[in-house]
């Protein structure tokens, strides 16, 4: 069996040799991958996302992809089309780009609606399905989709059931002064992800992705993130709430930032830390809250200020004895 934490920590330590003074992010995109969820990264241009996703291929060997997203793209520019071979007498399936390991849906917010839409299947189920055949993703299958939020113009903005796919939503954010001297100076004679190699394998993030399922999650911590999305659900600034996917999702999570930090229990502390980042894209802020110039981070900060945190043992071992 793979030891979670370390697997953890060579891959946070591959991934910091390219992307300087992003810890945090980093953390993130390690629960996303051992989640097998997907990442939305919401940056301006220049911070690193490409990057990040490139860097996480290389350090586990894996297959990397990368579609950029345009307006005139069409669904079957990202799944792929059947192609009529006269030397079989019979159509063949050409994979598209989405047909990979760790794909970068670079600027998904360019492409339209249709487009967008074709995404879902590959996202949600595993699979894609082009002229009645489905063909399903290679393993491990993960997708970090960047976007721009400070340019509109020639965007078409991600409907909701497209975000709530999406594991969690990070910010790369500009880096310190300190770090973007260093930036420069690791990039002076060639770019550090030439000389990356991989730090584990595939075979590795697969066990480690079964390893993390079997974090306890005890009945006190299920029902801390239960009130956490129900408050979003009755909170007077939010439109429209998480959904029970979100609940789930905030628990896979928590059992990954445990299993990163060597536990085998999750702690109301992994949900607070997390909170934010997984369900705060899957929320609509009311116009009224838009008004008054509220963003969804914001509001779920405030919610998770306000819920009562559990108290108590939090392990399998104390479950057994009461």
């Amino acid at each position: 069996m793979v030891d979670v934490k370390s697997f953890g920590e060579r891959v946070i330590d591959s991934l910091e040799k390219v992307i300087v003074g992003k810890r945090q992010s980093i953390e993130l995109v390690a629960i996303g991958l051992l989640c097998q969820g997907h990442v939305l990264i919401e940056d301006v241009p220049g911070v690193g996302k490409t990057m990040l996703a490139r860097s996480l291929a290389r350090s586990m060997d894996c297959v990397f992809n990368r579609i950029q997203f345009t307006p005139d793209m069409l669904p079957s520019d990202v799944t792929g089309v059947s192609i009529y071979n006269q030397q079989v007498n019979k159509f063949e399936f050409r994979p598209g780009p989405i047909v990979g390991q760790v794909i970068l849906a670079d600027e998904i917010n360019r492409a339209t609606p249709k487009t967008q839409a074709a995404l879902l299947e590959a996202m949600e189920e595993r699979q894609v399905t082009v002229d009645g055949i489905t063909h399903p993703m290679p393993k491990p299958f993960m997708v970090l989709a960047t976007q721009n939020p400070i340019e509109y113009e020639g965007t078409f903005p991600l409907p909701e059931a497209q975000l709530d796919r999406f594991l969690l939503r990070l910010r790369l954010g500009y880096p310190s002064i300190h770090d973007e001297i260093r930036i420069m100076d690791d990039q002076q004679l060639q770019h550090p992800i030439e000389a990356l190699t991989p730090a584990v394998t595939a075979e590795e993030a697969l066990q480690a992705i079964e390893a993390v399922k079997r974090i306890y999650v005890s009945p006190a911590v299920k029902r801390y993130i239960v009130d956490l999305s129900t408050r979003t659900r009755q909170s007077q600034d939010v439109y429209l709430g998480a959904s029970p996917r979100g609940s789930l999702s905030l628990a896979r999570a928590g059992q990954a930032r445990a299993a990163l930090q060597g536990r085998d229990h999750v702690l109301p502390d992994d949900i607070k830390a997390l909170a934010v980042a997984v369900l705060a894209h899957r929320i609509i802020v009311s116009p009224a809250a838009r008004l008054r110039d509220l963003s969804s981070d914001r509001i779920m900060q405030e919610i998770v200020l306000s819920t009562p945190v559990p108290g108590g043992s939090f392990t399998a071992e104390s479950a057994r004895e009461n």
